[in-house]
């Protein structure tokens, strides 16, 4: 049976230097805009929210999922690329830089924990096993920009990830069929 997934990128952020990105949560303005995003996500009727553990993506989710009176939760391994251990880059320029050569060279350990090809297995299979787990639901799920690309990447060989990821908003969302997912429409 072919059925719908949404998947949703946090909302902006209130960067804490001196917190790893993984603790980050929303700024006033990633509150207002999460909840900008609730109405254009309110016609594929979501049933479901499930949010990565980080603070951003529980905060964007509960937002949108409380907007439209549904329930919502977090699951392990929707998390970002793991950066565990990479420094703080206040430059954009200089941050930009490493995830491209992160998707360029997928099997190399460029920052952080993860290589893409590691982040983007384990992100695919929470999703494989989240749309197992719940087979009746549309399922809306709260996650980051590089897995996302990697997921998108995955299911459009041609995709350009570089271009898809710097054009990837705070918040955004996406469309898809499911288990046919054969290209991502944006909401």
């Amino acid at each position: 049976m072919t059925r719908q997934l949404i998947l949703i990128r946090h909302s902006v952020v209130e960067q804490q230097p001196n917190l790893p990105s993984k603790q980050w949560r929303l700024s006033a303005n990633g509150h207002l805009l999460a909840a900008a995003l609730a109405p254009k996500i309110a016609p594929y009727h979501p049933t479901r929210f499930i949010t990565s553990t980080e603070p951003k993506a529980q905060e964007t989710g509960q937002i949108i999922a409380d907007l439209l009176n549904v329930p919502y939760t977090s699951a392990a391994n929707l998390h970002e690329h793991d950066r565990t251990g990479a420094s703080y880059l206040p430059n954009k320029a200089a941050f930009a830089a490493l995830v491209e050569r992160f998707f360029r060279e997928p099997e190399v350990l460029v920052f952080g924990r993860e290589t893409a090809v590691q982040a983007q297995t384990r992100f695919i299979n929470a999703v494989n096993t989240i749309m197992t787990t719940y087979p009746d639901d549309t399922i809306a799920i709260v996650t980051h920009g590089t897995v996302l690309t990697l997921f998108a990447a995955r299911h459009q060989p041609q995709l350009d990830t570089i271009t898809f990821w710097k054009n990837l908003a705070l918040p955004c969302a996406f469309v898809t069929n499911w288990p046919d997912v054969r290209e991502l429409r944006g909401v």
